[in-house]
């Protein structure tokens, strides 16, 4: 393809405009004798507004420009997982070689996969056979923990398929389609702006089990769900998510960090190489890709980094695997696009934003689901998307925290007076909500109790009782209220220590399975119904508070056994018996 060349003619920060005639929108073109990367954004005429992902002091007027003739696209093969990109999906390693320093020099070009590296493939399908968009032709143990379908990007007749050691860019086969024959590699180009195609999208009716007991139990996500965690600084936004890339139970972590402050990346560079996966003891990092991209990069390289995670995303879903992207944060992505909307000098939105923020956001969400895959044999996958959102000053009326509540079904407000109690995770179980729990009420009636959904409404009612008592007791203290006013505080605190809070340095307690929370809020219910009813017969609040299978209760974390858990409720059946007959 003949690439089209022009020069520049104006630079605004990172949008230059560009004398390119036959240029089209979104291509991926270089600027200046630098050959730094950008995208068309905007036409006019012959003249391209270029959106650049890279530094552009020192350009001037007159410096060439190039188009690829192709838009932004990611490459998609073996070698992707364990690999930490930035936002155009170069790697950091080649790059930080090839840059002689820490520091990114502009203009370096570094392929997404290895080109020396070779690959053990392994054919599934014979010469002469039929195939269409997304089969597996075959596979390639990428780590110990993840095996990659290499799918066909073509429809058609195999010609010639063989299995062997292959680079990335070697010929596996060859595949023809009404007399045009096609190359067959391990690896595959897709547009980032693009979602790929599925046959059908399922309802929400599976969770995502995320082990965490707040989130599981009273406002869960669903597998192929959206979800968003916003909260002030130090509320532990990115704590959340890396717990939920640890914990969820996702074959594929997809983690952006999308304009977050540099510490904060470089705690995530640094911390899941070393991360152990809970399931198999293998390094985390071996089904885990990262996308860095930190507040002093170029802000144009922000919104990149987005549709680079979710469509590598897509890329494992469509091989039948549950993928979790993890986006912190989404807040920087916006003020990115809200800079560059102020360089072509846009009509302005609410506070700034572009008028188009909630119609980006709406598109990268609508990217999740729970999908049966393009391809001949039935094959399901699921993308969950989990947004971080940084409001400033933790005030979510501003326009990125309420455009992401019109689109996720799940908001998770983070509270930083928790935080600073040292109540991890620190979720505000009265802000928070989930739209799931009724598509998701079968699931646990069939896969953990038929009475869990009302044990859970339940424990939320003595919950919110407890805030609107807290108000009483701040004017006249606790001592003042009812016994059964009194019971209810001590209950509810049972739920909120012993229940609500997690510690993330437990073995046992930093994830929690489904049936174990369901265990757990059974016994600090039971141990609330004997409360009441021994209240009811005269038995005097403080001798209840004196049991000591309530101290028994605050270590209930610690069990493993479901033995264990039916003696410890056996326990709260015989103190309350034995108090009743004193």
């Amino acid at each position: 393809m003949a690439k089209d060349t022009g020069h520049i003619e104006r630079i605004s920060g990172p949008v230059v405009n560009a004398y390119l005639p036959g240029a089209r929108l979104y291509d991926v073109v270089r600027v200046g004798d630098a050959r730094i990367l950008g995208e068309i954004i905007k036409i006019i005429r012959n003249t391209s507004v270029v959106q650049v992902y890279e530094d552009t002091s020192g350009l001037r007027p007159g410096e060439p420009v190039e188009s690829t003739g192709m838009p932004l696209s990611v490459e998609l093969g073996p070698g992707i997982l364990t690999s930490i990109y930035d936002g155009i999906q170069r790697p950091l390693k080649v790059i930080e070689e090839k840059s002689k320093g820490v520091f990114i020099a502009r203009g370096v070009e570094a392929p997404a996969l290895d080109r020396k590296k070779k690959w053990g493939f392994n054919a599934v399908v014979k010469k002469g056979a039929k195939v269409k968009v997304g089969d597996v032709l075959g596979t390639v143990q990428e780590t110990e923990l993840i095996l990659h379908k290499i799918m066909s990007p073509y429809e058609g007749r195999i010609e010639a398929i063989s299995s062997g050691e292959y680079t990335v860019e070697d010929e596996i086969g060859t595949i023809s389609f009404e007399g045009k024959k096609h190359q067959l590699t391990l690896m595959q180009r897709w547009f980032v702006r693009r979602s790929r195609p599925v046959i059908e999208k399922f309802p929400p009716t599976i969770p995502l089990i995320t082990g965490q007991r707040v989130i599981d139990t009273f406002f869960p996500i669903a597998k192929g769900g959206t979800a968003c965690i916003p909260g002030p600084f130090g509320s532990g936004k990115t704590v959340t998510q890396q717990s939920l890339a640890k914990y969820s139970d996702t074959q594929i972590v997809v983690y952006i960090g999308c304009g977050e402050r540099g510490n904060e990346m470089t705690d995530v560079l640094t911390e899941f190489p070393h991360l152990i996966d809970p399931k198999s003891g293998k390094p985390l990092m071996q089904r885990t890709v990262l996308i860095a991209n930190t507040s002093n990069m170029p802000v144009a390289a922000r919104e990149a980094s987005i549709y680079t995670g979710v469509t590598i995303a897509e890329y494992f879903r469509d091989m039948g695997y549950d993928v979790a992207v993890m986006a912190d944060s989404t807040s920087r992505w916006a003020e990115a696009m809200r800079e560059i909307g102020g360089r072509l000098e846009e009509m302005p939105g609410e506070e700034g934003y572009p008028a188009y923020l909630a119609r980006r956001l709406a598109e990268f969400y609508e990217r999740a689901g729970r999908v049966r895959c393009l391809a001949t044999e039935e094959r399901y996958g699921s993308v969950s998307i989990i947004g971080a959102v940084s409001p400033p000053g933790g005030d979510i009326s501003e326009p990125v925290s309420q455009n992401t509540l019109r689109v996720t079904k799940v908001f998770l407000a983070l509270d930083a007076s928790l935080a600073y109690r040292r109540h991890f995770p620190a979720i505000n179980w009265l802000k928070s909500y989930t739209l799931y729990s009724g598509s998701l009420e079968e699931y646990y009636a069939e896969n953990v109790s038929t009475d869990f959904t009302k044990m859970i409404k339940g424990a939320m009612a003595l919950l919110q009782k407890e805030a609107e008592l807290q108000e009483v007791v701040q004017l006249v203290g606790p001592d003042a209220l009812p016994e059964k006013e009194q019971a209810v505080l001590m209950v509810t605190k049972m739920l909120r220590e012993d229940y609500l809070q997690q510690n993330a340095y437990s073995d046992v307690d930093a994830r929690c399975e489904l049936k174990k929370q369901y265990q757990m809020l059974k016994t600090i219910m039971k141990f609330g119904e004997r409360t009441n009813s021994a209240l009811d017969l005269g038995v005097q609040l403080k001798r209840i508070s004196e049991l000591k299978v309530k101290a028994t209760i605050g270590r209930m974390k610690e069990i493993k056994e479901d033995k264990e858990f039916e003696k410890l409720q056996k326990d709260v059946e015989t103190g309350f018996d034995d108090l009743l007959k004193r």
